[in-house]
C-alpha cells in the first residue's frame, strides 16, 4: 500500500468510515475523487464571489476619481478662473506620477519601458496629443459658464463624433443601426437643452467644440494604441509620452488668453503671504492626482474585468453624476430634461450592446494578443497568486473582448 493510500485509509478510520468502504482501494480512490470534487465545487462559489466583490471595488473606484474630478474643477473654477493654468498643472503632474509609476514597473520587472524615437514621437503622437490636450483644456474651460448636469450630458454626445471619426478612419463598419444610436443621442440632447433654465450658450458651444474634438482625440488615440510597433498599449506608457507634447500643444493658448492676467493675479505672483499661495497650489495638485488616478483606475478596471464593464460603468455614472450635481450643486432639471437624458442613455447603451455583439466575432484583441509580452505587464496589477486565480476564473467566463476607446 503506497503512503498516501495509507494516509487516506487513517483518515478514514478516524472518521469511522473505513469500515463502510472496506479495504478496497478502488473504493477508496472513489471516495478521494468525489471529496476533490465536492472541494471544487465549494471553492467555485467562493472564488466567484471575490471576483465579484474586487469587480464592485474597482468600480468604485473609478467612480471616486471620474466624478471627483468633475466636481472638483466646477468648485475650483468658483475661485480660480484660470482653467487653461489648472490644466497644464494637472498635465505637469500626471507626466510626473506617470514617470515614478514607469520607474517602479522598471525596478520591480527589472526590464526597459518603452521610449519612442523622436521621430515616432512627432510624427505619430503629437496630434494625439493635441487633440486631447484641446478636449480636456476646453471642457475645464467651459465650468466657467455651465452647470455640471449639462456639461455631462454634453460631454455625452462625444459618443457621436467619435462614430463620424471612426468610420472616416475606418475603425469602424457601417452599420444601419448606427443611424439609431445617434438619432437617440441627437434627440435625448435637444430634450435636455431645451427650455433649460440654466443654459449658457457659450459654455455650450465650449463643450460641444469639446465634445467634436474629443471625437478626433479618441479616435487617434485607437489608432495610436493599436500600433504594437509603438509599444503604448499600455496607458501609463502613453501617458508619460502625450503629456509633455500637450502642455506645448495648450501653452501658447494659455500664453494669448490667461497670461497676463495670471501674472497679475493675486492668486499666485502677486500674493502677499506665503500661506495663500501654498493654498492655490495644494488644490491645484489635487486636481493632477485626480486625473492621474481617473487613467490608472480606467486601466486597472480594464485590465481585471474588461472593456464592457467600464462601458457600462460609465453609463451609470452619468447617472450617478446628474443625482448628485441636482442635490449638491443645486442643477434644475425639468421632467423634459431628464427624459431627454434617459433618452440619451438609451443610445448610448444601445451603442455598447452593438460593440460587444459585433466584437464577440472577430478574432483575438490587441489586448489579448500584447498582453503576453513582459514589457507590458504592470505588476501592481498581477501578482503570482492572483495570476492562478484569475486563470481558473477565466475559464470558467471569458471576458476578453476586444478592448474598445470609451469616453468618460
Amino acid at each position: 500500500m503506497t503512503y498516501a493510500a495509507e494516509s487516506a485509509r487513517m483518515d478514514l478510520m478516524n472518521a469511522g468510515l473505513w469500515t463502510q468502504c472496506g479495504d478496497d482501494l478502488s473504493t477508496v480512490a472513489v471516495f478521494l475523487v468525489g471529496c476533490t470534487s465536492w472541494q471544487s465545487h465549494m471553492a467555485c462559489p467562493v472564488q466567484f464571489l471575490c471576483r465579484g466583490l474586487r469587480t464592485v471595488g474597482l468600480v468604485l473606484l473609478y467612480y471616486v476619481f471620474s466624478i471627483g474630478i468633475t466636481f472638483y474643477n466646477k468648485w475650483l473654477m468658483k475661485g480660480f478662473h484660470y482653467p487653461l493654468f489648472m490644466t497644464l498643472v494637472h498635465l505637469t503632474i500626471i507626466f510626473c506620477l506617470s514617470a515614478l509609476t514607469r520607474r517602479a514597473t522598471q525596478w520591480w520587472t527589472g526590464k526597459p519601458r518603452i521610449v519612442l524615437c523622436w521621430r515616432d514621437y512627432i510624427y505619430k503622437v503629437s496630434p494625439t496629443a493635441l487633440a486631447t490636450a484641446l478636449d480636456i483644456g476646453l471642457s475645464n474651460w467651459s465650468f466657467l459658464f455651465i452647470t455640471i448636469s449639462l456639461y455631462t450630458m454634453t460631454k455625452s454626445s462625444a459618443v457621436l463624433f467619435i462614430l463620424f471619426f471612426s468610420l472616416v478612419f475606418k475603425l469602424e463598419e457601417p452599420n444601419p443601426f448606427l443611424i439609431v444610436v445617434v438619432l437617440l443621442i441627437s434627440c435625448g440632447l435637444f430634450m435636455f437643452t431645451y427650455e433649460s433654465t440654466q443654459f449658457n450658450l457659450e459654455g455650450f458651444i465650449m463643450v460641444l467644440l469639446a465634445s467634436f474634438i474629443g471625437g478626433i482625440r479618441w479616435t487617434l488615440t485607437q489608432v495610436l494604441m493599436q500600433k504594437a510597433e509603438l509599444g503604448l498599449q499600455n496607458p501609463i506608457d502613453a501617458m508619460y509620452h502625450l503629456q509633455p507634447l500637450m502642455f506645448l500643444g495648450l501653452f501658447p493658448l494659455f500664453l494669448y488668453n490667461e497670461a497676463l492676467s495670471l501674472s497679475t493675479s493675486e492668486k499666485l505672483f502677486r500674493v502677499t503671504e506665503l500661506s495663500p499661495l501654498l493654498y492655490s497650489l495644494f488644490t491645484l495638485s489635487i486636481g493632477g492626482s485626480l486625473a492621474f488616478g481617473l487613467g490608472f483606475s480606467e486601466f486597472l478596471l480594464v485590465s481585471r474585468t474588461s472593456s464592457l464593464t467600464l462601458s457600462i460603468s460609465g453609463i451609470f455614472k452619468e447617472v450617478c453624476t446628474l443625482l448628485l450635481a441636482a442635490s449638491l450643486m443645486g442643477d434644475k432639471m425639468s421632467s423634459l430634461n431628464w427624459l431627454g437624458f434617459v433618452v440619451c442613455l438609451c443610445g448610448i447603451s444601445l451603442h455598447v450592446g452593438l460593440k460587444t455583439y459585433y466584437s464577440k466575432n472577430k478574432g483575438p484583441s490587441l489586448r489579448q494578443l500584447s498582453s503576453k509580452g513582459p514589457e507590458l505587464e504592470l505588476p501592481l496589477l498581477r501578482q503570482n497568486g492572483d495570476e492562478r486565480e484569475d486563470s481558473a476564473a477565466d475559464d470558467y467566463n471569458d471576458e476578453d473582448e476586444e478592448q474598445e476607446i470609451t469616453l468618460h
